[in-house]
């Protein structure tokens, strides 16, 4: 063993002719090396945080970050972000809140669609003034069954019952067809959940056309036509059922103004079945009972 101020002598093996050759030892990572592999692993760690904390909505803003926001076209997301803690502060009885108030109104007929869904449960967050009652009775013709429905629940909480048939149709599934004849190339299964404007089928037509079929709301595929189906224009395609979350806030508004005509959209949900939790079917028997109550 080599005294502690020595340097140890390489270790040498016979070569073929005799001679003393240095032994091969284990190949070491460059202080560069070890650099970059550490830089890769926290850059691994790192990357998803960031994303989820530029997304996340919870991140609080300040006023001059929700102004920006607002007025982010190219980040829709970031507009929805800044609608979400709009709404949150309107929750509770924050009066700097106003100032945004022109924009609340504007987005009533952005082209994208989400921002135009959001825009529409915030403005119900506020019902003491009469402009917001005024741009939620023009979204009731929106083009999208899930921003007219928000429209009309909040109409709800001005004490405006005008969008009822709306409220009901949350309660329908959404039956999608075809816009032109061809055949299915490519679906999803039934029993498959969806988000709003996912991806449904595609449909190949004029030989050479593919036209995607998406779902309007957000829910659970019930039935859709499979690869290899041929089917005419206007022909159904696919069902999709509402999702749970659009059925309680549908049946919680018909409990104040439904009427005895919407009984037959809100028993179904009475049922005992699989996809209907027993709040949802709870809450549908006191619907039931509230309407009938009135009725007499």
């Amino acid at each position: 063993m080599p005294l502690p101020s020595e340097t140890p002598t390489p270790k040498v093996q016979a070569g073929s002719d005799g001679s003393a050759v240095p032994s091969s030892s284990k190949s070491s990572m460059s202080r560069t090396q070890k650099i970059l592999f550490f830089a890769t692993g926290w850059l691994i760690v790192l990357m998803p945080f960031l994303f989820w904390w530029n997304t996340w909505f919870g991140r609080p803003l300040s006023d001059q970050q929700l102004t920006a926001y607002l007025h982010d076209d190219k980040k829709p997301r970031h507009i929805q972000q800044a609608l979400v803690q709009i709404s949150e502060r309107m929750a509770r009885g924050d009066a700097a809140v106003k100032q945004w108030y022109p924009d609340l109104m504007r987005f009533a007929t952005y082209p994208v669609e989400e921002v135009r869904n959001t825009d529409a449960w915030v403005m119900g967050q506020d019902t003491s003034g009469a402009e917001f009652h005024e741009t939620l009775l023009k979204m009731l013709t929106d083009p999208s069954p899930v921003v007219r429905g928000n429209a009309a629940l909040s109409l709800v909480r001005f004490g405006d019952a005008t969008g009822r048939p709306q409220i009901v149709a949350l309660l329908e599934p959404a039956r999608i067809t075809a816009p032109e004849t061809g055949r299915i190339v490519d679906a999803d299964r039934p029993g498959t959940a969806i988000r709003q404007g996912g991806l449904i089928a595609k449909l190949q037509y004029d030989h050479e056309h593919i036209a995607e079929i998406r779902s309007p709301i957000p829910g659970r595929i019930r039935s859709v036509a499979q690869a290899g189906a041929n089917v005419s224009a206007g022909a159904e395609i696919a069902v999709v059922e509402p999702a749970n979350e659009q059925v309680w806030e549908a049946l919680r508004a018909l409990y104040v103004v439904g009427q005895l005509d919407d009984l037959a959209a809100i028993r179904p949900y009475e049922r005992d079945l699989p996809d209907v939790s027993n709040d949802m079917r709870q809450q549908a028997v006191e619907t039931e009972k509230a309407i009938q109550s009135r009725a007499k």
